[in-house]
């Protein structure tokens, strides 16, 4: 079995704080096609309960992978792959404004060898926003890890 075994219950840490500025939260709507009012037009989003825009449930979700390989590297090396295999359990538990500063912490939740050089590593991940009492979201996040 892999070093990730032995990872299981253990915090891969906490990334950096990354600022949800209004345009990436554009850049999203223009490459998705999502542009609800409530992601693009400060005005109008100003009107709503949460007093301006706010980032898409999967935008945030989409940063995972851009804050999770920096906790992975001290465990990789340059011959692993991993690649993502999907999400479980997500839930999105409070909006990220735009402007808010997110951040995610994740854990090795399990870890299932799946046949020679691959194993799924399941991580327990939480995307932070600073200063709030909820997280914006929580999922398990799934893994392949390919080793040659």
């Amino acid at each position: 079995m892999t070093c990730w075994q032995q990872l299981v219950g253990e915090s891969l840490g906490v990334s950096d704080w990354l600022q949800m500025d209004q345009q990436r939260i554009n850049a999203f709507a223009d490459a998705t096609g999502d542009h609800q009012f409530i992601h693009v037009d400060p005005e109008a989003a100003a009107q709503t309960p949460f007093g301006g825009t706010i980032a898409h449930g999967l935008l945030t979700l989409s940063l995972i992978p851009h804050w999770l390989y920096p906790l992975l590297a001290p465990h990789t090396s340059e011959q692993v792959t991993t690649v993502n295999y999907g999400t479980d359990n997500l839930r999105y538990l409070q909006p990220v404004r735009s402007n808010d500063r997110v951040r995610l912490s994740a854990s090795v939740a399990s870890v299932e060898e799946k046949g020679p050089g691959r194993t799924l590593v399941r991580l327990n991940t939480t995307v932070e926003i600073e200063g709030a009492e909820k997280p914006a979201l929580v999922a398990q996040s799934l893994l392949m890890v390919i080793e040659p």
